[in-house]
């Protein structure tokens, strides 16, 4: 019992923290580069940007096994590669939550970075800061909350990913089982302790990670701007 309890969980905190890695780098860059320019068709590109938070997930999934299916370019090019497809995978739980999670990350790392003075930025450039520095020393510290919350928001949303996953990863028991696919698969076969005992671990990870959020950002963001 102890062995099946905690594999659903490992596995969803290995592909929450995967997916939540590349949400992360995704999300930062393309809010800073969404905050500071204005382009054609900029609206079009962020309503498609945060179309996957409003799509059911079923939805999701069926585009994700269209995309990535065997019959698909994309798909016939990862089994040429990999030699396997990459539908009812570990690593097809970590695309469907990279998708669902992404506009979180997105949204919240462009508010911050919106909210970050330009004449700031544009001082360090004229002490001869690159651009890089001035998004790591200046851009980054000074929205970090907003960072921070995305990325904890993102994290969990990766975390109870289930409609899209379910969909795209299956439900193997080992492999693609996650704690969502585990809860439905516990409750459909009445074994409701186990149903219990995940939904308790869930909630007391989400509920840590946003308690934290809450708690220390401010901090950090002070001390952070402080040293500079």
């Amino acid at each position: 019992m102890i062995h099946s309890f905690w594999t659903p969980i490992l596995l969803s905190i290995t592909v929450a923290c995967t997916a939540g890695f590349i949400v992360g780098v995704l999300g930062l860059l393309t809010g800073r580069l969404m905050a500071r320019k204005s382009f054609k068709g900029k609206t079009v590109l962020e309503t498609l940007i945060m179309l996957p938070l409003v799509l059911p997930p079923t939805v999701v999934g069926f585009l994700l096994l269209v995309i990535f299916g065997l019959k698909s370019p994309v798909g016939q090019l990862i089994e040429a590669i990999f030699k396997q497809p990459i539908i009812f995978t570990w690593w097809a739980a970590v695309i469907a939550a990279v998708v669902v999670s992404f506009p979180l990350m997105y949204q919240s790392a462009k508010t911050g970075f919106e909210a970050v003075d330009d004449e700031i930025e544009d001082a360090a450039k004229v002490d001869g800061a690159t651009d890089f520095q001035v998004f790591v020393r200046i851009s980054i510290p000074l929205a970090v909350q907003s960072i921070l919350t995305g990325f904890v928001l993102s994290f969990t949303r990766g975390l109870g990913e289930f409609g899209a996953t379910l969909m795209f990863a299956g439900n193997i028991p080992g492999k693609t089982q996650t704690v969502p696919t585990a809860i439905y698969l516990a409750i459909d076969t009445g074994n409701m302790t186990m149903a219990w005992l995940w939904v308790g671990a869930v909630i007391l990870l989400s509920y840590i990670l946003l308690f934290a959020v809450y708690r220390f950002p401010t901090t950090l963001s002070f001390t952070t701007i402080k040293r500079r």
